[in-house]
């Protein structure tokens, strides 16, 4: 592998301004965190740069409850955000605010230049207005029945039940999900950004390489069904910025959003005098890379580059994707204790365990990935603490005790020592194609190696032998040797681990291991532990707080409307209605995921003399396992609907909030399969 020095920008998409960080979002910046580690310890120029995302709807709702000010309210949240990043060793070299008078400048001048080409264009609409609240309704606060499939409590933009798209004013019986009233219609100028003017260039784009193959496919759906103009508009009360010559008239968050990547960068570079343009000017011929969720990959890989096109930027060298975390298995759990704050995860473990552990799962394709505790656990103790940290604490003790930390002046196995380092462009390019799964694989093999070789020559035997100082000399310095190896490898993932044993071994910090020559006359210090094994009591005790923080502070990190309670719910049904409304019991026989579904499982449901299938929106609060053989509710009456991934013949009745907080409704046992609830 060629090591050429680069120069590399590197972002992590933004985190929202309007609650704590949580395990979830981790996968995230840690995944970016280890290849800009890496990079820079290869040598190469790489910035880090980030933002809280800082506008829009929800904060200024947010602020309103709490009684301060938008501004208040972001600037408490961006130190919780920066605390909580600092304490996970997320190394950004710049962590900004996009309620910056560099992003509203950047903001400005991508909207003046697209509207000077008329890819700007400005039309009438009609909205969803709360005429309680006085504001037009965001799709995320709208709710109501699906009109493709009947589903309740929906939001404005997609069905969470059959993955419909429509628009608000589709919805059936809406409601404002801030005031429970009955949204009513009102015409608003909006502006437009006309995407389909790119098509062209975003096809061969996204198919060029700059995106993983699954996503590239993936967006080709959007080309089929013709690229539609973007909303780029919101209207007054908004926090955000106003659109230039347009009172009233505000950017939508995700215009400003990735705007914010050069709002940051724009401000450490007057900060450390860095050449904005020679990153971001049209010819630029440094690299641009953006580290995303799968969930906001249109933003980025269709309206993002269309922007910088007609604006006159440049396109990121490369996007790269990645999916979601599971806990034990499924969605992370607020009741089970598993939806873990970064601070609650801080309170008690240390944060290079969580580090180690995504880096042991990750790899370079668009797949979640799932935080198993007993897993963990095993993976931290065996990998980093059994494996590798032992290996500098079996040798270091007769190194300080017999030789005064000295190192022997020749390196004895210069063979074997060469062997790890002929691994370094292998792992490297693991590394750089953020394979760091099988990076792990490869690094912890060389731990085992570096163990049997201790294992085989057996220094605490020899140590008992006369005349033995040069042989226990040698073992032992070779053992330093290869712990020095393997620390630089590891230095990406656990910077601080490494750190330590940098001052043990006294070196400075290590460079990639291809620039590493064994360590021969060189004095160590005395070892001191550089990780502990996971205790497991404290494991138990991060779930409980959990469970208990939770409890008393629901989580807000998410752009969603608040939920409604039931003085919010506006409507009535007559009794003759309700009364056609066929309840039975059922027998969940089969529960199955539904592929490429992110909410569905597939129920095969007994009435006692029929069988149904149904296909139900719980997957993020169920496992299969968890239903079959169960008793539930359906509305048996209720008419097929053919949906995406079949037909569904009834629904299941649930409550709860939705997500992984809702609860399938069960009799009472003595139940039979196709009784009437009445």
């Amino acid at each position: 592998m060629s090591n050429e020095t680069r120069k590399i920008l590197v972002t992590s998409a933004l985190p929202y301004a309007n609650g704590p960080i949580h395990i979830g979002h981790l996968v995230e910046y840690i995944q970016t965190d280890i290849w800009v580690r890496f990079q820079k310890q290869r040598g190469h120029t790489c910035h880090y740069v980030c933002a809280d995302d800082a506008h829009g709807t929800p904060i200024m709702l947010r602020a309103q409850q709490e009684g301060i000010t938008p501004e208040q309210l972001i600037a408490d949240t961006w130190t919780q955000h920066h605390a909580d990043f600092q304490d996970f060793n997320v190394g950004f070299d710049n962590f900004y605010t996009t309620h910056s008078d560099e992003t509203r400048d950047f903001a400005e001048l991508i909207y003046n230049r697209l509207y000077d080409q008329q890819y700007i264009h400005s039309k009438t609409i009609t909205q969803a207005y709360d005429p309680v609240k006085e504001m037009f309704l965001p799709d995320r606060f709208i709710k109501g029945e699906c009109p493709k499939c009947g589903a309740a409590d929906q939001y404005g933009d997609n069905c969470e039940v059959c993955g419909a798209t429509y628009s608000p004013t589709d919805l059936v019986n809406p409601v404002s999900a801030i005031s429970g009233e009955k949204p009513i219609d009102k015409e608003s100028e909006h502006y437009f950004f006309k995407l389909g003017d790119f098509e062209a260039m975003l096809k061969e784009w996204t198919h060029s390489g700059h995106l993983q193959e699954q996503v590239a496919n993936k967006l080709s759906e959007w080309f089929e069904v013709g690229l539609q103009d973007w909303d780029i508009s919101r209207d007054a009360p908004y926090f955000g910025f106003e659109i230039p010559n347009a009172p009233g008239k505000f950017f939508y968050v995700w215009l400003d959003a990735p705007v914010g990547y050069m709002g940051s960068f724009k401000n450490l570079c007057d900060k450390e005098n860095l050449d904005f343009d020679e990153y971001w000017a049209k010819d630029s011929t440094t690299e641009l890379y953006h580290f995303i969720g799968k969930d906001i990959v249109y933003f980025h890989a269709l309206f993002w580059p269309a922007m910088l096109t007609g604006a006159g930027f440049r396109t990121p060298t490369a996007i790269f994707s990645h999916g979601f975390l599971t806990v034990n298995g499924e969605k992370m759990s607020k009741s089970r204790g598993t939806f873990i704050k970064a601070r609650t995860y801080l309170d008690h473990l240390n944060p290079e365990y969580l580090r180690y552990y995504f880096a042991a799962k990750l790899s370079g394709r668009v797949e979640d990935i799932d935080l198993n505790f007993e897993d963990f656990s095993q993976r931290v103790n065996t990998d980093l603490v059994n494996k590798v940290v032992n290996i500098a604490s079996r040798c270091s003790g007769f190194i300080n005790k017999r030789f005064n930390g000295q190192l022997s002046s020749s390196c004895s196995e210069a063979e074997l020592f060469q062997s790890f380092v002929a691994e370094s462009d292998p792992i490297a390019a693991l590394y750089e194609s953020r394979e760091y799964g099988k990076a792990m694989r490869a690094i912890s093999t060389l731990a085992d190696k570096a163990n049997q070789y201790i294992d085989e020559k057996q220094p605490w035997v020899v140590a008992k032998q006369d005349n033995c100082d040069d042989e226990l000399h040698a073992i032992c310095s070779v053992g330093i040797n290869l712990f020095y190896l393997l620390a630089s490898y590891l230095k990406p993932v656990v910077p601080e681990m490494v750190s330590k044993a940098e001052r043990f071994l006294n070196t400075g910090e290590l460079p990639w291991p291809d620039q590493l020559a064994p360590l021969t006359d060189h004095t160590i210090h005395k070892f001191k532990p550089l990780m502990t094994r996971v205790d497991t009591d404290k494991l138990a005790a991060l779930i409980e707080a959990s469970k208990e923080n939770l409890e008393k502070t629901p989580d807000a990190s998410q752009k969603k409307a608040p939920q409604k309670t039931t003085d919010d719910l506006a409507g009535t049904i007559e009794f003759d209605d309700f009364a056609k409304v066929d309840l039975r019991v059922a027998l969940i026989e089969k529960a199955e995921h539904v592929e490429e579904a992110d909410k569905l499982l597939r129920l095969t449901l007994s009435l006692g003399d029929e069988k149904r299938q149904v296909l139900a929106g719980i997957k993020s609060a169920y496992s299969p396992a968890e239903l079959e053989g169960r008793l539930t509710v359906m509305v048996a009456n209720l008419k097929p609907r053919k949906m995406r991934f079949g037909v569904s013949e009834g629904m299941v009745l649930a409550a709860g909030p939705g997500g992984n907080e809702l609860w399938i409704l069960s009799p009472d046992s003595g139940a039979k399969p196709g009784m009437r609830i009445k």
